[in-house]
């Protein structure tokens, strides 16, 4: 108990409430801490939240989690949502239309569900499939360390995994891991998401794919958890300046004896103070990729093959199938992400790219109904080699940074923004 009031008298503020600030505040009324959290947007959730698309409850952007994500399924239980009902798990299998590669993993023990089925995948002729399983043998012996970071697409050359390996393999993930294509890519990072995927046990490889919208997952839950602990939310609440007492800090004239600051990077630059150079520099030193999703409605009966393909031979790269995921029958979600010269593309014309993608596995369907493009110019960072990430302490007492760009082993996804929250909240509150 002595902890517990300890933890009682701190105050802390979260600016921010997408995941890194939803699992900042979860984690620290846990401790006992007083917590309020600023959202400027109306909806929680960041760069993953719900949106109303004609009607429907959709999300900003298509996300897919892995079975190796154990932190943030760890916190949407502890929020009291059950991944399993609001998550579609199925074992990793990768199917590319162009190619006609797939892959897809049996419930074997790791790693040897990922051995066999890099010695099973469709598409690949034999010499390919011997390069394949040498080069997922060599990365399983070196623990998947390099002595140096180096791009991918350098570590794919050294390695001959070039062709379909590329095109049909590796680009698709590290594109889907990183936002990032494979000649700028870090090799390191996507080898950190790459053994947790195929060492952390069988099912830390299955696809997760949300059921639910994004703000029902964790942003939403994670809100009530907040409230019903004496937490305060306030949505549509720009903070524009903190100020640095001699005891803490205030945020419109309310006082703290901490505040995480869990914007994106461009907005969280501008609440640091100058004596905050070191992170100032490194935030203003990132660059960003984009991702744009294109929804198309289709007529109800129409539906894709699998709940998600690839393709390997245009603009777009994912196609998923939100009618087997959350019962919106005949809308298709498609992807682009990362850089590429679908940036100079209208709304329009992405939309008849996807068009033409799904041509070529729908069985000549009517026209769609309509679509909606929504761009994230900025959904992550470019994570490249050697990069230096800022870390989630300021060099200020009691002002800490946190969200998926902060500096860890994992790229700007959603289980990096969660474990970044909450080594933020362990920063505010170490002895508790």
């Amino acid at each position: 108990m002595a902890h517990l009031a300890q933890g009682l008298n701190k105050r802390v503020a979260i600016v921010g409430g997408g995941w890194a600030g939803l699992a900042a505040g979860v984690t620290l009324v846990e401790r006992g801490a007083e917590v309020v959290i600023y959202e400027a947007a109306r909806h929680v959730g960041g760069r993953a939240r719900r949106v109303e698309i004609n009607g429907k409850a959709l999300d900003n952007g298509q996300h897919i989690l892995v079975g190796a994500y154990a932190e943030t399924l760890r916190l949407m239980r502890h929020v009291g949502v059950d991944p399993e009902q609001v998550l579609l798990r199925l074992p990793l299998r990768l199917t590319m239309i162009d190619e006609g590669f797939r892959l897809k993993t049996p419930r074997l023990p790791a790693p040897l569900h990922v051995l066999y089925a890099l010695a099973t995948a469709r598409g690949l002729s034999a010499g390919e499939r011997s390069r394949l399983i040498a080069f997922a043998t060599h990365l399983h012996r070196i623990d998947h360390r390099l002595e140096r970071d180096e791009s991918l697409g350098e570590l794919l050359a050294r390695h001959q995994q070039d062709g379909r390996l590329r095109d049909c393999l590796w680009g698709p993930l590290c594109v889907a891991a990183l936002n990032t294509r494979v000649d700028e890519a870090s090799a390191q990072v996507f080898l950190n998401v790459l053994r947790d995927v195929t060492s952390a046990g069988a099912r830390a490889s299955d696809l997760l794919l949300p059921r639910a919208s994004l703000g029902a997952l964790f942003a939403e839950p994670a809100v009530r958890h907040v409230v019903e602990r004496g937490g305060e939310v306030h949505a549509g609440h720009a903070v524009r300046n903190i100020e640095r007492r001699a005891h803490g800090y205030t945020i419109d004239g309310m006082h703290y004896d901490a505040v995480v600051i869990a914007t994106a990077p461009q907005h969280a630059a501008a609440l640091l103070p100058e004596t905050c150079a070191d992170s100032r520099a490194l935030i203003a030193a990132l660059d960003y990729q984009p991702i744009y999703t294109c929804y198309l409605q289709y007529e109800a009966q129409i539906r894709l093959p699998e709940p998600m393909l690839g393709f390997c031979g245009g603009p777009v790269q994912w196609a998923f199938d939100r009618g087997v995921l959350d019962g919106h029958h005949g809308l298709i979600a498609t992807v682009i992400s990362a850089r590429g010269p679908h940036e100079d593309l209208t709304n329009d014309e992405l939309a008849a790219a996807a068009t033409a993608a799904l041509e070529q596995v729908l069985d000549r369907p009517a026209p769609p109904q309509w679509h909606r493009v929504i761009a994230e110019k900025r959904a992550t960072f470019a994570c490249r080699p050697g990069m230096v990430r800022p870390d989630n302490e300021t060099g200020v007492p009691g002002l800490y940074l946190a969200g998926d760009y902060t500096r860890g082993d994992y790229p700007g996804t959603l289980e990096a923004a969660v474990r970044s929250g909450m080594r933020a909240a362990e920063l505010c509150m170490p002895d508790s």
